[in-house]
């Protein structure tokens, strides 16, 4: 039996300062480990006991980090992983093994992109003109595969969010807010479809995925088993569905409760019947 556990990274396994949710004294905090570092800063964590998990969990099931971040940001997560494995970066547009990205899966992505999405710099200009002023800080292409901007929350409220998304569905893309970033992805790019292009390949039977955004949606539904923590986009809209579990715990402590779950989920599909 193979099973194979797909984490959404931010605000699903690792965490910023801003998002840790800690409330209470600081002396009851649970201890952090650094698994990000950025211009010589630390710049996400999770709980020491979330990192040894997950380590323990590696060595029972194919763990796949499966990300919005592109492959240069990937890179810089550190995670108790073997060297060797799989990844999904991009959103699904590109799948590494041992490191290496797959060609043909994201030339695959490029021709229906081409297809059934609208070009890229359309894209950008909606950025510049389709969003209240100064709600985009700065947007940068990712991968030349999609879009993302960092806004100011307080001059991008709800309501802009849903026309935007509105305006670039009949675009044939996708709109998801995370935090400080909002994402603009071709309907194509979709991390299941990475997800289980992964599980085909390793053959896997049983399948596990996390994850905190819309953009995770498709992947949780397509899982066996699907894990949410209470906060995050899907747990804003109350997304449900037969097969998912939501942790009690939010921040930095439902990253390392969700381990635990998908650790018990694994541990059910040993268990004979």
């Amino acid at each position: 039996m193979t099973a194979l556990v797909g984490f959404d990274l931010d605000r699903t396994v690792v965490y910023s300062s801003a998002a840790l949710m800690l409330d209470g004294p600081d002396e009851a905090a649970p201890s952090l480990v650094v698994t990000e570092v950025y211009q010589g800063l630390p710049l996400s964590f999770m709980t020491r006991t979330a990192e040894r998990a997950l380590a323990t969990l590696a060595a029972e099931a194919v763990v796949v980090p499966v990300t919005t971040r592109t492959v240069a940001q990937y890179r810089r997560i550190r995670l108790p992983l073997p060297d060797t494995g799989w990844a999904v970066t991009t959103n699904g547009a590109v799948v590494l093994h041992d490191g290496e990205p797959d060609a043909d899966w994201t030339a695959t992505l490029r021709t229906e992109m081409t297809a059934v999405s609208a070009p890229l710099p359309e894209v950008e200009e909606r950025f510049a003109t389709g969003l209240p002023p100064g709600a985009v800080l700065r947007a940068r292409r990712a991968e030349d595969l999609f879009v993302y901007a960092i806004v100011d929350r307080a001059e991008l409220p709800d309501t802009a969010v849903e026309a935007f998304a509105a305006d670039l569905a009949a675009l044939g893309w996708r709109v998801s807010v995370q935090g400080r970033k909002l994402y603009a992805v071709p309907v194509p790019i979709r991390k299941e479809r990475a997800l289980a292009a992964v599980a085909e390949r390793i053959g896997a039977t049983r399948t596990i995925a996390a994850g905190d955004s819309l953009l995770d949606r498709e992947m949780l539904a397509w899982a066996d088993v699907a894990i949410r923590p209470a906060h995050g986009e899907l747990h804003a809209v109350g997304w449900t569905a037969p097969n998912l579990r939501v942790t009690s715990a939010q921040g930095v402590l439902a990253g390392e409760e969700l381990i635990g779950l998908a650790a018990a989920a694994v541990a059910a599909e040993r268990t004979p019947a």
